[in-house]
């Protein structure tokens, strides 16, 4: 079955392209769009280690996706700590670190940096506030959302190349909001996992709340719970039959 589902997988790819953002941009997030496009509404942000589109209203990313390989799990440099506002977005446009002083809000990486040891680029770039957004510390930033990363890291190690897409959650029309420019603080996180290989998909949804004592497998739904909950559309450059299968099912426990 899945050598079958893999075959239509493959013979369905489709190119990346009728994007409403500049083809020049659209070529440079190749590496990540590989598998289709979650959205084409805010700016597209292309970096060294992922590719967002931001949300000027939210003052945070829609969606972030990463493309990871063992071969990024390479340790070259140490992790910065240098959060700057994204030198590619305006002022008004995008939040600032006064935003995020005071708030009670960790600044929540989406491309976590630990993912980024192999570059000082990509380093750098994933401490741009674009990729940020209001996080709880305590139990969730440095908690279990942090022991998710880790664990994709090892599904890296052992799989090969992983398709990774983060992001926030606004399960209202009037989230909370921090700092002079008004950032949006997420009321739950998102992340999936493709596995172009197997043709496979793990996905999380956990709430910006402190977890102790739970563990990540409790966190597991499905890519079309997430769709339904954000409007975006994941894997849509794949055969609709073969996302279909992938999207709706729940993972039955951790890779």
């Amino acid at each position: 079955m899945r050598r079958a589902v893999a075959g239509l997988l493959l013979c369905a790819l489709l190119p990346v392209g009728g994007l409403a953002w500049s083809q020049a941009a659209a070529e440079k997030c190749r590496e990540f769009l590989e598998y289709g496009l979650p959205s084409d509404r805010g700016a597209l942000l292309c970096r060294s280690g992922f590719a967002l589109a931001h949300d000027e209203e939210k003052k945070a990313p829609a969606w972030v996706v990463q493309r990871m390989t063992p071969e990024r799990l390479i340790n070259r440099v140490k992790r910065n700590d240098r959060f700057v506002p994204d030198p590619d977005l305006p002022k008004g446009a995008r939040a600032e670190l006064e935003d995020y002083r005071g708030s009670g809000y960790d600044r929540g990486h989406m491309a976590p940096a630990a993912d980024m040891r192999w570059s000082a680029q990509a380093m750098a770039e994933s401490f741009y506030l674009s990729n940020m957004a209001p996080q709880v510390g305590p139990g969730m930033n440095r908690g279990i959302w942090s022991e998710i990363e880790a664990t994709i890291r090892q599904w890296v190690a052992r799989r090969g190349e992983l398709f990774i897409y983060t992001g926030p959650i606004f399960q209202t029309n009037a989230p909370d909001k921090i700092g002079p420019n008004q950032v949006a603080v997420p009321t739950h996180f998102y992340k999936i996992v493709f596995d172009p290989v197997r043709v496979e998909t793990i996905a999380f949804v956990v709430p910006n709340a402190p977890h102790p004592n739970r563990r990540i497998e409790e966190f597991i739904t499905s890519v079309k719970d997430i769709e339904m909950r954000t409007g975006l559309n994941f894997l849509n450059r794949i055969s609709p039959a073969v996302q279909a299968l992938i999207e709706e099912a729940v993972a039955p426990a951790l890779w």
